[in-house]
């Protein structure tokens, strides 16, 4: 009996999350970073995500809770999701860097080279990044592949033959002033147009 396409697509499912787990518990296990007895911030939402949402560092509300986009950012993101009529489930938000730490820039490259292993679990068609720290970190992965992403706002750009990437604002910036809402919102609509030009499979 022939194999569906959605029994493909479940196998493919279950291998990620299988995937994801492993990588956070090795991620738990990480010695890397000064953290303490902090715990890392975890990436959410769908395993197998079109669209990859990437921030450089956590928020104080993410490290409280130990979730990436969690509070402000992740509200902000859930309304503008909406607006542009994309499914919260087809969208996973992760960091750059993992562990709450006060300066980010203690982060080894082993820790934001993690960031490597969670595309490939993941295997997005568009990544959203948020921010130049962030941009620094993706253009310096290596990932196989890759272009340089320039950080031309609201710009789709080319990162491999299969993904393409978005340079917005840092959306935890962008919420204390107007301006910088609509400057965010100007850029992250793209992926209103992108979303919608994807085909029906």
């Amino acid at each position: 009996m022939p194999v569906t396409d959605d029994e493909i697509r479940e196998k493919y499912l279950e291998r990620a999350i299988r995937e994801l787990n492993e990588f956070t518990r090795d991620l738990q296990d990480c010695p890397y970073c000064p953290r303490g007895n902090q715990m890392p911030v975890l990436g959410s939402g769908h395993p197998r995500a079109d669209v990859v949402l990437l921030k450089h560092s956590a928020s104080a509300a993410e490290t409280e809770e130990g979730v990436a986009f969690y509070g402000r950012s992740g509200n902000a993101i859930t309304k503008s999701l909406k607006r542009l009529s994309i499914d919260p489930l087809v969208v996973y938000g992760t960091l750059c860097v993992k562990c709450p730490l006060e300066d980010s820039a203690l982060a080894g490259a082993e820790c934001t080279g993690r960031l490597v292993e969670e595309l490939m679990i993941v295997e997005p068609r568009v990544v959203v990044v948020m921010g130049e720290p962030a941009l620094q970190v993706l253009n310096e992965l290596g990932f196989p592949l890759s272009r340089r992403i320039e950080p031309r706002s609201g710009a789709l750009q080319s990162f491999t033959p299969t993904v393409d990437a978005l340079y917005t604002p840092n959306v935890d910036e962008s919420l204390d002033s107007d301006v910088a809402k609509r400057e965010f919102w100007h850029a992250f609509r793209v992926l209103g147009d992108w979303y919608a030009d994807l085909p029906p499979y």
